[in-house]
């Protein structure tokens, strides 16, 4: 068993990620400033340090734990907040991460698997669906940092030895999804079905994404960390589903009246997206299980339990 520190912990992917490590007998510590986390999804059984990743006490309590394993899932995570902000947007998503990187490289941290992002990274310019060996090139500051974080990553394994395992993630959905602000349209279209409002789609709809479930997600880190070698990895199911089709799945869950109600499209929203995740087939050894509309169905049943 390792000692293993996630970063966001707290948060929508790593508060599941911290269940399952604590769930396999591993020594876990969560490091999230609550900025969009919550408190109580962090497990009981994990050690819980409400450090931002900028401050020295994060870098400290790396240096002081010595993690054998960092995950790295704390992130500015907002595109259209780095449009508006490109400097607090690189001051988290890639001076944060530099915070956590040199302290690793003084505590002789041995592997850092890094949340990355599939489609921000490529941008429409990729086809569809993109493989890693696609060229990447993000539109928005958002996609910029991830990919600066993952060159970072590079940099540290050459001159660190590091292990750095950066996992592209394709549009994440599931149980504990924030749906304020802008975050994931799953989250947004179900709290707006079980307050009885009427959510609205952005534009025609007909844009498309990838949706892979949290839980296949998670698995996707556990394999990670038990791969002995570095590597860069699509994370999503390759198959692309529009926005109007998400809602009217999600209308048919609900059992609501409310249909479809279009609104102005998202300047610069990207149109397509999917994530080819062969590589991590073979390699990793993972591929999802969850089907689209089983997981739309755990997603609703858990957001209407929690209320």
């Amino acid at each position: 068993m390792s000692r293993i520190l996630v970063t966001g912990g707290a948060g929508f992917i790593g508060s599941h990620v911290a269940d399952n490590l604590v769930a396999a007998g591993h020594d876990v510590a969560v490091v999230d400033n609550l900025s969009t986390g919550r408190r109580e999804f962090v497990p009981p059984q994990a050690r819980f340090f409400p450090y931002d990743i900028n401050s020295p006490e994060a870098a400290e309590l790396i240096r002081s734990w010595r993690p054998e394993v960092l995950i790295h899932h704390a992130a500015q995570m907002n595109v259209r907040f780095s449009v508006a902000d490109p400097v607090a947007d690189a001051r988290e998503n890639i001076l944060g991460s530099l915070n956590l990187l040199q302290a690793s490289v003084e505590a002789k941290v041995k592997k850092i698997i890094f949340a990355s992002t599939g489609g921000a990274i490529y941008g429409d310019a990729a086809p569809v669906p993109a493989r890693e060996t696609d060229a990447p090139w993000p539109d928005s500051p958002y996609g910029i940092a991830k990919l600066s974080v993952e060159h970072y990553l590079r940099y540290y394994q050459r001159e660190h030895g590091l292990t750095p395992i950066s996992l592209r993630y394709a549009n994440v959905y599931g149980p504990r999804q924030n749906g304020q602000g802008e975050a994931g349209v799953v989250a947004i279209f179900i709290e707006k079905f079980l307050a009885g409002q009427q959510p609205v789609i952005n534009g025609d709809g007909l844009q498309t994404r990838d949706f892979v479930y949290v839980g296949d997600v998670v698995a996707a880190n556990l394999k990670a960390l038990e791969y002995p070698l570095p590597g860069t990895f699509n994370i999503g199911t390759g198959r692309e589903t529009d926005i109007l089709t998400i809602y009217l799945k999600l209308q048919e869950i609900a059992c609501s009246p409310r249909g479809p109600v279009h609104g102005p499209a998202k300047p610069g929203e990207q149109r397509r997206s999917a994530l080819d995740s062969t590589l991590a087939l073979e390699k990793l050894g993972w591929e999802p299980t969850v089907a689209l509309e089983d997981g739309l169905a755990r997603t609703f049943a858990a957001f209407a339990q929690r209320g």
